[in-house]
């Protein structure tokens, strides 16, 4: 069994991550814990006093108790907007406070596009244009090239839970640009891990979302990779053992 902890802010699209360990139909388990927030808005000082060390510390004991081998702060504004190095900063913090191997879903992002090989990504955020652009800023600090970036507009991280996967739909077709080889969904708030496929479907190209750039970064750092190509590109990278009839939740040794 591989157990990855995830530190949660509040609640809004939590049970994403339940729904993906159904998705990968094995041995791998994602307990959660809720961090405290003081406002769900997203903006700049709020996403950072939502990922204090005190806050994420908080929950530390409580995964490790749960068998956790790795841990993710499942929160992107949470940590990119502490820029590129105050996100280390944050994951190292963490790491030392939990004695295990430890990352968050904005630095996971840049891992997942290296990944897939790609350089060249669009934004596509649900946020105000200009917290969509510290998440552009992160990206290019990490060195990925960003062709473009659309901000939705959507303030509250409970707004973003009740969005419903039209507008989820509407949003990456939007975010899209020609030039992009990969399209990026910066909120875990967002519901995302039952259609990525469909997405991918829409624009053509890997679409990577928060929840499931997450859970991929814990498996990771816990060195266990799973093919899962419901779960979209990200989970596919790898070819399925020969004579594979299932394809969901399938080991990939290397």
């Amino acid at each position: 069994m591989t157990t990855v902890g995830l530190l949660y802010p509040g609640h809004a699209a939590e049970d994403d991550f339940p729904r993906i360990e159904v998705m990968l139909d094995s041995d791998i388990r994602l307990p959660l814990f809720h961090t405290d927030i003081d406002d769900d808005a997203r903006r700049t000082e709020n996403l950072r006093a939502a990922g204090t060390p005190e806050r994420l510390g908080a929950g530390v004991e409580e995964l490790r108790m749960a068998g956790a081998e790795s841990l993710v702060w499942a929160c992107s504004g949470g940590s990119f907007a502490y820029g590129w190095d105050g996100a280390h900063t944050q994951a190292a913090e963490l790491a030392r406070a939990a004695g295990l191997p430890a990352s968050s879903t904005s630095i996971a992002f840049v891992q997942a596009v290296r990944e897939l090989g790609a350089s060249r990504v669009a934004v596509a955020a649900s946020y105000s244009e200009d917290v969509a652009a510290l998440f552009a800023g992160f990206l290019a600090s990490g060195g990925v090239e960003v062709t473009s970036t659309r901000g939705g507009g959507i303030i509250k991280a409970s707004d973003s839970a009740a969005a419903d996967p039209e507008l989820v739909k509407e949003l990456t077709v939007a975010g899209d640009h020609p030039d992009a080889e990969v399209v990026l969904i910066p909120d875990n708030a967002l519901h995302t891990a039952a259609y990525v496929p469909e997405l991918e479907e829409l624009v053509g190209k890997p679409v990577l979302t928060a929840n499931q750039v997450a859970v991929w970064e814990g498996l990771r750092l816990s060195e266990r990779r799973i093919w899962a190509p419901t779960l979209g590109t990200l989970f596919a990278t790898r070819e399925p053992p020969l004579g594979a009839a299932e394809p969901r939740g399938i080991e990939v040794r290397e």
